[in-house]
C-alpha cells in the first residue's frame, strides 16, 4: 500500500503524547511514501512520554494549529496518552482542526486516550470504535458504540486500544489513508 503524493498531519501534545502511539504511526506513514507535518500548539520541540510518565522523544513541530487546516491533508492520525489526549481535547484549536476532517470525511485514526478528542468534536454519535478500556462509558454517552477489538474501522475511522495493537493500527491507517476521501468518514456526517 503506498501514501505517494499523500499528506498526513499527526497530532503532538508536548510531555503528553505517547511516544510508540507517536513515533510508529509516524514511521508507517513515511515508510508508505507519505509526507508527515507535525502539528501541535507552539513552534519549537516536543517531547512525547512513556508510559504517561516517563520521557520519550523530542519532535520537530512543523506547524501549529492556527498554521493548518484540514484541506491541507488526506488524513489525521491523534496518538494517545492519557495527559496528550487531555490537553488536545481542552484546545478549542486541535478540537476545530480534528472536527473539519470529519466535515470533509477524511480517514482519521485515533489510539488510546485519542478518542477523547473526538467525542470533544462530536463526531461519535452512531460510530463503532475501540479504545482504552475506560472510554467505554465516555464513548458510549458520546454516542458511540465501543468495542474491545485490535482495531476497528468505521467508515474511514480507524480507532485501536494501547501501543499493543500498534501493528495492525499503522496497517489499517495506512490502508485508510490510501483509500483516501469520499468513502471515508460517511456515515452520519
Amino acid at each position: 500500500m503506498t501514501l505517494e503524493g499523500k499528506s498526513v498531519a499527526i497530532l503532538i501534545a508536548p510531555r503528553g503524547t505517547e511516544e510508540p502511539e507517536f513515533s510508529k504511526p509516524k514511521q508507517a506513514v513515511e515508510d508508505a511514501g507519505g509526507k508527515v507535518t507535525v502539528v501541535s500548539f507552539e513552534p519549537g520541540k516536543a517531547r512525547t512520554v512513556n508510559s504517561d510518565l516517563d520521557e520519550g522523544g523530542s519532535y520537530t513541530i512543523d506547524k501549529t494549529f492556527s498554521e493548518v487546516k484540514a484541506d491541507d491533508f488526506d488524513g489525521l492520525v491523534v496518538p494517545g496518552g492519557t495527559v496528550g489526549a487531555d490537553k488536545l481535547r481542552g484546545s478549542v484549536e486541535a478540537i476545530g482542526f480534528i472536527r473539519a476532517f470529519f466535515d470533509q470525511k477524511k480517514p482519521v485514526a485515533a489510539i488510546c486516550h485519542a478518542p477523547w478528542t473526538l467525542f470533544e468534536a462530536g463526531v461519535l454519535k452512531g460510530r463503532t470504535l475501540t479504545s482504552y478500556p475506560t472510554l467505554k462509558v465516555d464513548i458510549e454517552n458520546a454516542g458511540g458504540a465501543w468495542t474491545n477489538e485490535e482495531v476497528v474501522v468505521d467508515n474511514g475511522l480507524v480507532t485501536s486500544r494501547d501501543p499493543n495493537d500498534l501493528p495492525a493500527f499503522c496497517a489499517k491507517l495506512v490502508e485508510e489513508i490510501a483509500e483516501g476521501a469520499g468513502a471515508a468518514l460517511a456515515a452520519g456526517n
